[in-house]
């Protein structure tokens, strides 16, 4: 292992609740009654992914770019009730002790990440921040993943992925990495079974057990 990536939502910031909640009330407010399962049918896909497939089967009115403004906005005002994911900042702590490169790859927006990287001080341990909007193809396709190996400098194969979702795991699969899924029960009810481990909580692991993954 060379370099650690990390999704965003679900595995640094346990941003699933608010996420459900704000999208939840805006769509009520548009006159559709989503489920918490098929909300979370789009955890680890993008923004645009997501309110395209809503607007066109619930046929909203609003345009998928409105209604990601309108998201955004709502996801900003309540930052203050975003946690970061339990035990998840010894582990980080532990990699940038022993001089991990580290990236972020969301498929989130650069504003909303700015925001997190912000509130959390994430940028004096991670050196490279991919969005959505830096990628044509979101997860499950590995764009964002390739994306971020390559600014760390760093081969694929020897990339470390850490996932709670599905779409994400798959995405660093295809990319030839090896993943480790969390399993964040605010994420819902993911598939983790592709990963090449599943944790319930960062305190699960060491160095010792991820360096095991590469042999």
């Amino acid at each position: 292992m060379k370099a650690v990536i990390f999704d965003m939502d679900g595995v640094i910031v346990d941003s699933q609740p608010l996420h459900f909640k704000v999208e939840k009330e805006l769509l009520k407010e548009l006159g559709v009654d989503i489920t918490k399962k098929e909300v979370d049918s789009f955890v680890g896909v993008t923004e645009y992914q997501m309110w395209k497939t809503i607007k066109e089967k619930y046929n909203i009115t609003p345009s998928v770019d409105e209604m990601i403004k309108m998201k955004l906005e709502r996801f900003l005002e309540n930052l203050d009730e975003i946690p970061m994911v339990e035990n998840f900042k010894e582990f980080l702590l532990t990699l940038h002790e022993q001089g991990y490169p580290m990236a972020l790859a969301s498929s989130n927006n650069k504003i909303a990440i700015e925001a997190i990287a912000e509130k959390f001080g994430l940028k004096d341990y991670i050196q490279v921040f991919i969005s959505a909007d830096d990628v044509k193809k979101g997860k499950p396709d590995p764009e964002i993943f390739l994306t971020a190996a390559k600014k760390l400098g760093v081969p694929p194969a020897s990339c470390l992925v850490i996932e709670d979702a599905y779409n994400g795991i798959k995405a660093a699969k295809v990319a030839g990495m090896k993943c480790i899924g969390l399993q964040n029960l605010n994420s819902g009810n993911q598939n983790l079974s592709e990963a090449d481990l599943v944790i319930n909580n960062f305190n699960e692991l060491n160095l010792e057990i991820i360096k095991g993954l590469f042999k």
